[in-house]
């Protein structure tokens, strides 16, 4: 794999130059008002990020699925029922962990390429008068199929019921690069890592909990140690955690919301939109076409793009890598074989994606695919020529 080429897998992403060098510090005392220099900065950027004037953000050294643990063992009992649909390799992920935990799981099956069904949602929680559903679950976008979600529907859902439970968002691959609004949207647990959106290596899990997840935290029995926000709420206010914390990356982090505040986060949005669409009007000169059922669930972060039925898409994925030193992401699950994934976020531009937009076409072509070489390159060049992005930022 060449380390001169971009990735365009859907994360871990690219990592600017700025980045890297604001995470290579050297070591200084973690509980210390230094550190606060760092750890307040961090969580009050990924705040912003998330658009909320309440959250309280804690920053753990995980991932993602630390993220999701965090959000169940801090709110939740065992015994306690909760709503997700199950629509890709993700969400069907975080219903894993929940029945691991002693969770009740009502799951609505939906098909991979579809949206959450905030429909069903409506008449499930409307159907519950004694409200023994404690917790919503929702992906905002499914890696996996390159779907994404409409929160704000999930929210009118839970309110047009008038039920009570919670709200957690899985935003790990759009919180940063497509619009997330925590307080509009009435998120109560917003879960997403350093390694997407924030540009960043892996490693730390980021939450954000409303008031009213943070009252929950009062008589939630699961178990939680590693994970537990009081603890973590009690080191901050000692400029410190209840354990070691990864310094470089929360310093990385810290300039990482610095680098997507200045670029403007509509701005943000904006380009990866623009990237994406170039992106989509490759795909449909190649005549292939997404998981994703309808433009209305299409992510701007990431595209699963089916194959022909009997040809193996993983293959795409190994050639690339072997012959041309380039990551794309493999089909997960249900897709597992029908779909190559072509992440774009993070940092990211227009000629990077058309190297990898080029990258792909060439791999299909050698593996035999019926596809004009530079016809998916044209397409996307047109879009981008037509839709002129503002002058390209270190952050994309």
């Amino acid at each position: 794999m060449s380390f001169q080429n971009p990735v365009f897998i859907p994360g871990p992403t690219n990592i600017p130059e700025s980045l890297r060098k604001a995470c290579d510090m050297p070591t200084i005392d973690h509980r210390s008002p230094l550190f606060g220099q760092i750890l307040h900065p961090a969580r009050d950027g990924v705040r912003k990020v998330l658009k909320s004037e309440t959250a309280e953000v804690f920053i753990f050294p995980s991932s993602g699925t630390g993220g999701w643990e965090t959000a169940l063992s801090n709110t939740l009992s065992a015994g306690d029922t909760v709503l997700a649909a199950r629509n890709g390799m993700f969400s069907h992920r975080w219903i894993d962990m929940c029945q691991r935990h002693g969770l009740e799981v009502q799951i609505v099956e939906t098909p991979w390429g579809a949206g959450l069904p905030a429909d069903r949602y409506e008449e499930i929680l409307s159907a519950d008068k004694a409200h023994k559903i404690k917790a919503v679950l929702a992906t905002h976008n499914e890696t996996a199929t390159g779907v994404k979600s409409d929160i704000a529907a999930v929210r009118r859902a839970l309110d047009a019921a008038g039920h009570p439970a919670l709200l957690f968002v899985d935003g790990v691959s759009s919180i940063a690069s497509m619009d997330f609004r925590m307080d509009e949207w009435g998120v109560d647990v917003a879960v997403t890592g350093s390694q997407k959106g924030f540009m960043l290596s892996a490693g730390l899990a980021i939450v954000g909990f409303s008031p009213k997840a943070m009252e929950a935290t009062k008589t939630a029995q699961l178990p939680r140690t590693f994970f537990d926000v009081h603890d973590m709420a009690k080191g901050y206010a000692n400029n410190a955690y209840p354990y070691t914390p990864a310094v470089g990356l929360m310093n990385g982090l810290k300039e990482s919301c610095k680098m997507l505040l200045d670029e403007e986060l509509e701005n943000v949005f904006a380009r990866h939109h623009r990237i994406a669409e170039g992106v989509r009007a490759a795909v449909g000169a190649w005549g292939l076409e997404l998981c994703a059922a309808s433009p209305e669930v299409y992510s701007d972060t990431v595209s699963a793009i089916r194959t022909p039925e009997g040809f193996n898409a993983t293959d795409i994925v190994t050639h690339a890598a072997e012959k041309y030193g380039v990551a794309f992401g493999v089909g997960l699950g249900e897709v597992a074989g029908k779909v190559f994934r072509i992440g774009h976020l993070g940092s990211l531009t227009d000629v990077m994606a058309l190297s990898g937009i080029a990258t792909a076409e060439m791999c299909m072509v050698d593996l035999g695919l019926d596809i004009q070489l530079g016809s998916g390159v044209a397409a996307a060049q047109e879009y981008y020529r037509g839709n002129a992005a503002s002058a390209q930022q270190d952050a994309a």
